[in-house]
């Protein structure tokens, strides 16, 4: 049952927000939004637990599991907690991947409200994008005084489900009235530049700035032009104003828990909002978040755009594992998202496990580079037998593990990973980030830096037009930004077909982009997509609603 309104109340009260002043906004009977402005800011003192997880399978590994179940185990001990997680993606709801809520006992609430918007964040990410669309295309059908070449238009336009189709699109098409037709693209909303700086604000003013600052292509005279020159950022900003604001839901055991903000982790930076993360460090002692994909990505992104952007400080990493994801990636078994699972997954397999541990070893040292001491986690499911949980701790403890733990969250709640929660509150250490690289020196040595240190890559092959693309960008004064690397989360590699297993590589690098809002380049390593499609079978062929009682179903 979902947590009312009412029963909200004493939660905003536990934050230290009087739930009948104006910083509390309630949103119809199951969530609320936090004016954090209006409730004002104060130290930020509690300790910050980190969430990442080795290279995902497509039977999902529990990252958002255990991030609900860690944080209710830590108030069951004593340690006062809130959970800090991303709003899920709207698309692959009705996709392959399903909703983004936890699951079992260990969920955040009301999962279908949740899953389908919560309260418009998303809607109004892409409203504000697709005005700044509109009134590019504007500008140039009434005269095009800033003399935007339509041939270097960078910014597309979004929608908030998986549409293959629109990868690819020309406007503009008709009589002079409907525009100049010109090719473009578009993207799910949570790609969109507008998403990555709604994550990494910190107030209405470095809102407005930021969106502001968002370069939308070139002129003839290969000039950058910005938001602000097309008079769209004061617009972006007011589609914006209730976005800005935390989202307050509960889980099931009552856990205070923000929701905001839901930026990919393998084409942007993969994690909740430094606003809302920030702010519940200065009420809450313990502060638990989670980060997109394995530590490659969203753990990476962490540090070194939103840890190095807002200052802080985490006290402790904990990786997530599956000891089924460990036969998939030695090859024994095999995943498909549809598909019924192999029998062998239930077969006890300590040499596989081994094989597959490989993979846990290539994140623990990543983990371990960026300072915090690290506490592995085996998302148990009752198939997996003493001797394989045995054979991940040998691989934990000799990778550099500060803490080893099972949890069983999902059917057991909070008291399923009481076991995970001291072993993270008898390692946590708040500790100075070590960045994966440096901001000294150029884009191409930034790139190198990361994908030696941190992807274990032997070099980067930069390519001829990436190179005159850095050349352009550093130009430009954009080459100091931190970057933000596009890589499968499929693989150790930047090959989706490597698998999990780490080999030695050499990071490819196609193309970069200038992200001057969001405050970051993007790097192309491969051909990722910015708009997913719909599979044979998508999410979406089960749902509907009850048109009698307005159940929902399929969600």
């Amino acid at each position: 049952m979902a947590i009312s309104t009412h029963a909200l109340a004493p939660l905003a009260g536990q934050l230290g927000i009087d739930p009948s002043g104006a910083a509390y906004i309630p949103y119809g009977h199951h969530c609320a939004k936090l004016d954090t402005f209006a409730a004002g800011d104060g130290d930020v003192d509690g300790k910050l637990i980190v969430v990442s997880g080795i290279t995902p399978t497509p039977l999902g590994e529990g990252k958002t599991v255990t991030s609900i179940a860690l944080s209710m185990a830590m108030n069951r001990i004593g340690a006062p907690t809130v959970a800090c997680l991303r709003q899920p993606s709207l698309g692959p709801v009705f996709g392959a991947k399903g909703g983004g809520t936890g699951g079992g006992k260990s969920e955040v609430l009301p999962p279908a409200l949740i899953n389908l918007g919560l309260t418009g964040d998303g809607h109004a990410v892409g409203a504000a994008h697709n005005l700044l669309a509109s009134m590019i295309d504007a500008h140039m059908r009434h005269g095009n005084e800033l003399g935007l070449d339509p041939r270097r238009i960078t910014w597309p336009r979004t929608c908030p489900v998986n549409d293959g189709a629109l990868r690819k699109v020309i406007t503009g098409l008709g009589s002079p009235l409907n525009g100049m037709p010109r090719e473009t693209f578009f993207e799910i909303n949570e790609a969109s530049e507008v998403m990555a700086i709604l994550a990494l604000t910190t107030s209405r003013a470095d809102l407005r700035r930021r969106l502001g600052e968002i370069i939308v292509g070139q002129t003839f005279a290969r000039e950058s032009v910005k938001a602000e020159q097309i008079g769209a950022a004061g617009a972006m900003s007011l589609l914006l104003r209730d976005a800005i604001h935390p989202n307050l839901v509960a889980t099931t055991e009552g856990t205070p828990a923000l929701i905001h903000a839901g930026p990919f982790a393998n084409i942007a930076h993969g994690n909740s909002s430094l606003l809302a993360t920030r702010w519940a460090l200065t009420r809450s002692p313990w502060v638990v978040t989670e980060a997109g994909f394995a530590t490659d990505l969203g753990l990476e992104k962490f540090y070194d755009i939103k840890a190095r952007a807002g200052g802080l400080r985490p006290a402790c990493v904990v990786i997530v594992a599956t000891i089924r994801a460990f036969k998939v990636h030695a090859g024994v078994i095999k995943a498909k998202l549809g598909q019924a699972l192999d029998k062998a997954i239930e077969e006890e397999n300590v040499d596989a496990v081994t094989r597959g541990a490989e993979n846990l070893k290539h994140h623990l040292r990543i983990a371990t580079g960026f300072g915090a001491p690290v506490v592995v986690v085996v998302n148990r499911f009752p198939s997996d037998t003493d001797a394989e949980v045995a054979a991940v701790e040998a691989v934990a403890r000799a990778g550099g593990a500060a803490g080893f733990a099972c949890h069983t969250g999902f059917n057991d709640g909070g008291a399923g990973a009481e076991e995970l929660a001291r072993e993270v509150v008898k390692v946590a250490r708040t500790s100075d980030p070590v960045f994966g690289y440096d901001l000294e020196g150029g884009l191409d040595r930034r790139i190198e830096q990361l994908a030696t240190r941190v992807y274990g890559a032997d070099g980067v092959d930069i390519s001829a037009d990436a190179r005159k693309r850095i050349a352009e960008l550093t130009a430009a004064g954009c080459g100091s930004l931190p970057i933000c690397v596009a890589k499968t989360h499929l693989a150790c590699t930047a090959n989706p077909a490597d698998g999990g297993i780490p080999k030695r590589f050499t990071l490819p690098v196609r193309d970069l982009q200038v992200r001057a809002g969001a405050g970051f380049v993007t790097v192309l390593t491969g051909e990722l997509t910015t708009m997913p499609a719909l599979a044979k079978r998508p999410n979406a062929l089960g749902m509907d609603i009850d048109p009698d009682t307005g159940a929902l179903i399929g969600v």
